[in-house]
């Protein structure tokens, strides 16, 4: 019996942990996610379907915003949104630049300019301080300042009480980035409320994915809803056959729609359950000397898209191999500031340099984080961090 329960140890230590488990998931709801897919093959209505409409109801519901608009994915919403506002050349559009790429590829795909910006050391989040240095930044280069877009990046809210505050005095928009952070809360207002619109990801690995992409945008604006339907399907007009202004095909596939309406009926409890996750991570890795946990500031809820430790005296890449070789998988979001990559190297920023953004690309590793990781698998990567961290 003792050499039994050893070789059982020993193959749960040796058993590779999923990063995201999408298939325990599925395992709770898969026959109402079965019974959604046949419903669209019945009735055949395969891109914009009864589902559509219905989603985005139960969006807006979710998030207490006026309207939601679906659409083919979390990039689209962002296009879409600035397609609205008529952003192009000459304009500059302020974005962070530790962030996933479509923050500023979709700025610099319509021609405008985005403006990188420094990020807070704990939030992870646009540093409101350095919002006059990026207006700054791009009047020198000639450009017109004419929003800011935010990120609520890894789950987290970005801090709208000051964004908001000096975008109104500065005369600005905000657009809300929320492909990480839809879920979130911040001082009692969901995300999907803030900013002239908010624009979502409902690729498989966020908080609320759908089995493809798909994204949704969120506004209270009347006006705004009509350019966006119109936008989303090749520019053309909801009262008559014109096509009024330049549109793309941004629309959402029923089947997703279908998924997703199911997904969001068991989203908060997934919520409740990676928010225990992250306290039961913060209590793990207490004493680690070298480790810093991420902070969550009262009165804000984060949907936890990733748990991001920093690690610091350059032991980041020591402990991603250490935990390789116990099968627990890792991720580094992101490698390298927007700011240094090759297309985007000649945009301006503040100061000149990105200090923060370029510390925390060396200190950041992401551990699994899901709703279904088990009390036991957390429990291994706590002990395998603690271990790895010990002997480095």
């Amino acid at each position: 019996m003792t050499d039994v329960n050893a070789r059982e140890r020993t193959e749960s230590v040796a058993k590779p942990l999923a990063f995201i488990d999408l298939a325990a998931q599925q395992e709770r709801i898969r026959p109402q996610v079965e019974q959604a897919v046949l419903r669209v093959l019945d009735h055949g209505k395969y891109i914009m379907g009864p589902e559509i409409t219905q989603l985005e109801e139960d969006l807006a519901r979710f998030c207490g915003a006026k309207h939601s608009i679906a659409c083919g994915s979390g990039t689209d919403a962002l296009l879409m949104l600035l397609m609205a506002k008529g952003i192009g050349p000459g304009d500059a559009v302020i974005c962070p630049s530790f962030t996933f790429t479509a923050t500023a590829e979709m700025v610099a795909l319509l021609g405008a300019s985005p403006v990188f910006i420094d990020i807070e050391e704990e939030s992870f989040n646009l540093d409101p301080a350095q919002l006059p240095a990026a207006v700054e930044a791009a009047k020198a280069a000639g450009l017109t300042p004419k929003g800011i877009i935010a990120v609520d990046l890894f789950g987290l809210p970005a801090d709208y009480d000051a964004i908001e505050a000096f975008a109104e005095e500065n005369g600005l928009w905000v657009l809300d980035d929320a492909a990480q952070g839809f879920g979130g809360t911040y001082k009692g207002r969901k995300v999907g409320t803030f900013g002239y619109g908010t624009a979502t990801s409902f690729f498989p690995a966020k908080p609320l994915g759908g089995y493809g992409d798909s994204g949704a945008i969120f506004t209270d604006d009347e006006a705004l809803v009509e350019t966006l339907h119109s936008i989303r399907n090749h520019g053309a007009s909801t009262k008559s056959f014109d096509n009024p202004i330049v549109g793309l095909n941004g629309r959402m596939d029923s089947m997703q729609a279908g998924i997703l309406i199911e997904k969001l009926k068991i989203f908060p409890d997934e919520i409740e359950a990676r928010d225990r996750i992250a306290a039961t991570y913060n209590a793990g890795f207490e004493g680690l000397s070298d480790v810093v946990t991420p902070v969550v500031p009262d009165g804000l809820q984060s949907v936890w898209a990733q748990y991001t430790l920093k690690i610091k005296s350059g032991l980041r890449d020591s402990l991603v191999a250490a935990l390789k070789d116990m099968n627990v998988p890792t991720a580094i979001h992101y490698l390298k500031g927007i700011h240094l990559r090759t297309t985007y190297a000649d945009y301006p920023r503040t100061g000149g340099a990105l200090p923060v953004t370029d510390r925390l690309c060396g200190e950041v590793v992401s551990l699994p984080m899901h709703p279904y990781l088990s009390d036991e698998d957390q429990a291994r990567i706590i002990d395998a961090v603690r271990s790895a961290m010990a002997s480095l």
